[in-house]
């Protein structure tokens, strides 16, 4: 018999092909332990994560271990608490070595002798992981990715309170395409010479630095690097999730409608946010999960947006 089970420890939705409905089943419980956690009710929490881990095989998602040991560590409960933690840092190479040391939850583990152990396995996780880091375009890219964020994290605010017409928009977008296009020159040059670099020399803030500058490139240097994302995507130096986002602003701009429904128009009129045209609406989230992204309905939310597959046909804008 064909046994389909959640891969130890993963961090990435996405990264795996998984067994849907085990899956959604094992992720159902997750919240239902999540929701425990955040009302504070950390006996029934961790009870309810060591449940889950069992029916699952002994496996489970590192956030899940992570959650599931403060709960116990919160309850006065150190040797459960350790448990999850030593499974975390040495089978899922947890290297988060600042977060642990600072941890609130965890202050009543500091006196036990399993507490020294356990920084020690962390941060040489830590070292092993960031051997390879090139700390000059590290420093770059972090640079850039605030360039990048900055003034675009002003255009909603902006645009509800003077209008998507208004002087100050058009100055927000004004700054925003002269920091685009410093940007790509950098990023360009980084690329030529280096390839598309994984988070294994540039972080994961790098290597997302990387993709958004192209995704906020023109079309033609956006079609010049796509196929180089995809590669990047194969050798495992890139999301899914980010080559599913630059593949469907290309469509846009050529014509066609995107595969995934992860770009989002504004209507300046009705001053309402929509989903240009997307390919097969029924069958979206499927192709969405195949790529790491979480349901559109979810997606949209972020818009006020409220999603209706069925009906989106007949109301989208073309």
């Amino acid at each position: 018999m064909k046994i389909c089970i959640i891969f130890l420890l993963l961090i990435s939705i996405g990264k795996v092909s998984f067994c849907q409905s085990l899956r959604e089943d094992y992720e159902s419980k997750s919240k239902a332990a999540d929701s425990l956690y955040n009302l504070k009710q950390y006996k029934n929490a961790a009870i309810k994560y060591s449940i889950i881990f069992q029916e699952n095989g002994g496996l489970g998602y590192v956030d899940d271990r992570y959650k599931a040991a403060c709960s116990w560590a919160l309850i006065n409960e150190p040797d459960s608490s350790f448990y999850q933690l030593f499974r975390i840092a040495n089978k899922g190479n947890y290297d988060e070595y600042e977060k642990i040391i600072n941890e609130p939850n965890f202050e009543n583990l500091h006196k036990d002798e399993q507490w020294s152990k356990l920084l020690d396995i962390i941060y040489k996780n830590k070292e092993n992981k960031e051997k390879n880091y090139n700390r000059n375009l590290i420093s770059v890219l972090d640079t850039i990715f605030e360039e990048d964020q900055k003034y675009r994290l002003q255009i909603k605010s902006i645009k509800e309170k003077y209008g998507a017409d208004s002087d100050e928009i058009n100055e927000i977008f004004r700054i925003i395409a002269l920091k685009d296009s410093i940007n790509l020159l950098k990023v360009q040059n980084i690329l030529d010479k280096y390839g598309w670099l994984g988070p294994d020399v540039i972080k994961e803030k790098g290597s997302t630095t990387l993709f958004l500058v192209i995704q906020h490139a023109d079309l033609s240097t956006q079609i010049k690097y796509l196929p180089i994302l995809k590669e990047a995507v194969r050798l495992g130096k890139a999301e899914n999730s980010a080559l599913a986002l630059l593949e469907d602003r290309v469509a846009l701009q050529q014509g066609k409608c995107q595969i995934y429904g992860t770009q989002i128009d504004y209507d300046t009129q009705t001053r309402t946010y929509y989903i240009p045209s997307l390919c097969d609406p029924i069958s979206v989230n499927k192709r969405r999960e195949e790529v790491g992204l979480n349901p559109i309905e979810e997606y949209v939310k972020n818009w006020n947006i409220n999603w209706d597959s069925k009906n989106y046909s007949k109301s989208s804008k073309k």
